[in-house]
């Protein structure tokens, strides 16, 4: 069973009982200043799962497209990836616990054809006075009676740590606003040997690899108010999770997950490239093969390497497997990346079609990274040149700490990279700069995200506004052939990107805030219609990610309707919120403008309080 027939299987299993598929959202998520990327199926369902209603009705299914920065330095393993592909199935408002749980364990029975011996789940003990999750028990109880198996021993009690799922992690970790809530997840058993350095007992989250998480079904039903109280959500909701890659080393009866027939392929070219072995150099195969399928994914999203925000990512990410690709004494990455889109095609056809940008943000990423590392050796050959440390003549072996940290600064290089370059370092005064560095990171991030949607609606939903304003305006100055490309909004300002090749000139600029700024005043009507996907194309709605959307879509109106189009100023495919009049954005201001390399650019803008 390949992993697109896992996703077929998923998608029909619960189309049959009522649920309508939704489109796979952007990698590199709408105007969400909180996160970087899409991280998980929930993440923007988030409106509806807070009530508003959906275009595609209380039941739905996809599979989304994630990654999680955060899983960087644990990929290596045999089971952590940074992309992935997650199977997902909601109700909002709809059915709950008695039904999701018989749900997954016939999907996985039935469906996957997993033997029920195989399978054992958590459940949540319990949260200050969030109840301890008996309900799920008792129908788990149920499923493995009723397949003919003892349940003792099978269903195991956890805490929040492990048992309670938001976008921010455990209960006391949530901003507020956020919605959360008990989960249940299953597990797979391998036939492996427990290892005694992980404990003396195994249990389904022992890290000894013998169990492997397979699915995890949350229960979303309570929202942290601004005192730190859990009150219910106006509905209670199903939100579940499965990993592809993960259901599919189940089904092969494989703990590694870079041995099934989703990677395999990746690795033997990475082992004909080298001439290396995967036996031998396991952990470097594994992180050359997650960075770049995940930097082959980021890269067709639009984004470049940067220092900055995703851009950053992309960059860390293809210089991490770089370094480990060359570790392998590996010479070429086109072979790996042709087996990636090869590999992919199947699910994400516009690999395809983007292949040839995957391969020049690749190359000339990797070109960049050499003349880092030379600049970077240049660095300390000239600020040590003469000088003798410990008992080298020659060249430099040992450089301070500060020297180091700037490496990691300025050159962008990690301790790790610095180390490879030959040179050695005090790694505690190190690691006290690192913290201080990240401390100082964390408090600005904090202030530039503190205008979350989860926190300051109002002032979030008037920069999502005004962002259809000024795509239109732009189109209207600077023609119909641009589009946005990406944008960021946080209560200080408006960040948008859109493809243009040259330095929009002064006088552009100028007319576009006075456009916006003419529409501000006439006060328009802004409200939303679900259309058929078709008759909102026929229309003339716009979009940044248009080609994505199912057969129904939420369409956002700024003056006009679908009975009179024309008189509509900017119809988009959007997801909202949004104000109910343009007059309540008082007034626009461009403040800047950046050229963000490929044929992009990007408009600073802010709105009066």
């Amino acid at each position: 069973m390949t992993a697109s027939q896992i996703i077929q299987k998923h998608i029909s299993f619960f189309e049959k009982r009522g649920h309508k598929r939704i489109s796979n959202s952007p990698l590199v998520p709408e105007n969400d200043p909180t996160t970087l990327f899409t991280s998980s199926g929930m993440q923007p369902l988030v409106p509806y799962l807070l009530g508003e209603p959906h275009p595609q009705g209380k039941r739905l299914a996809n599979v989304q497209n994630c990654f999680r920065a955060q899983d960087i330095d644990e990929a290596g393993d045999n089971r952590h990836t940074t992309f992935f592909r997650m199977l997902g199935n909601w109700s909002l408002g709809d059915y709950f616990k008695k039904e999701q749980l018989p749900w997954f364990f016939e999907f996985l029975t039935k469906e996957l054809g997993l033997s029920a011996k195989k399978l054992y789940v958590s459940v949540f003990e319990g949260y200050q006075n969030i109840p301890r999750d008996e309900e799920s028990e008792t129908i788990w109880k149920g499923l493995f009676e009723g397949a003919g198996i003892d349940p003792e021993g099978r269903i195991f009690y956890y805490s929040a740590e492990k048992n309670w799922w938001s976008r921010a992690g455990e209960p006391e970790k949530m901003p507020s606003g956020e919605p959360g809530g008990p989960d249940s997840e299953v597990f797979y058993e391998f036939d492996v040997k427990h290892d005694l350095k992980y404990g003396k007992k195994c249990h389904p989250n022992c890290q000894c690899g013998k169990f492997m998480e397979i699915g995890n079904s949350v229960f979303m039903q309570y929202q942290k108010k601004g005192d730190g109280a859990f009150v219910q959500l106006p509905q209670r909701n199903v939100d579940f999770g499965g990993g592809l890659e993960r259901l599919l080393a189940a089904v092969e009866n494989q703990n590694d997950i870079f041995q099934t027939t989703l990677f395999n392929s990746i690795v033997r070219a990475i082992e004909l490239t080298t001439g290396k072995s995967y036996r031998n150099n396991s952990r470097l195969m594994r992180i050359v093969t997650d960075h770049f399928v995940a930097a082959a994914f980021i890269a067709a999203s639009g984004v470049a390497p940067s220092n900055k925000e995703q851009g950053y990512i992309l960059r860390r990410l293809i210089r991490r497997g770089l370094d480990n690709f060359y570790q392998l004494e590996g010479k070429e990455i086109t072979p790996i990346l042709e087996l990636i889109v090869e590999e992919y095609k199947e699910t994400n056809l516009y690999l395809v079609e983007k292949f040839e940008k995957i391969k020049g943000v690749l190359l000339e990423e990797e070109e960049a990274y050499k003349k880092t590392l030379h600049q970077a050796k240049r660095y300390i050959e000239k600020k040590y040149r003469g000088k003798q440390i410990g008992d080298e003549l020659k060249g430099v072996t040992e450089v301070s700490s500060d020297d180091a940290f700037t490496l990691y600064t300025t050159h962008g290089l990690s301790p790790t990279q610095i180390k490879s370059l030959g040179y050695t370092f005090d790694e505690q005064a190190f690691a006290e700069k690192m913290k201080a560095h990240q401390e100082v990171s964390r408090k600005g991030m904090v202030k530039k995200f503190h205008g979350g949607l989860a926190d300051h609606q109002e002032k979030t939903i008037r920069g999502h506004t005004a962002t259809h304003l000024l795509h239109q305006a732009i189109r209207d100055v600077l023609g119909k052939h641009v589009h946005q490309t990406g944008s960021n909004i946080t209560t200080d300002r408006i960040r948008f990107d859109f493809n243009y090749d040259k330095k929009v000139i002064d006088e552009e600029l100028k007319k576009i805030e006075e456009i916006v700024n003419q529409k501000i005043k006439e006060n328009l009507a802004v409200h939303f219609e679900i259309l058929p996907t078709e008759e909102a194309k026929k229309v003339g709605a716009i979009g940044l990610f248009e080609d994505t959307y199912q057969d129904k879509s939420k369409i956002y109106f700024i003056g006009g309707s679908t009975s009179s189009p024309q008189d509509a100023y900017s119809v988009e495919f959007c997801g909202g919120p949004h104000v109910d009049f343009t007059g309540r954005l008082k007034r626009f201001k461009i403040i800047k403008q950046e050229n963000i390399g490929r044929g992009q650019r990007r408009i600073y803008a802010a709105l009066e309080n």
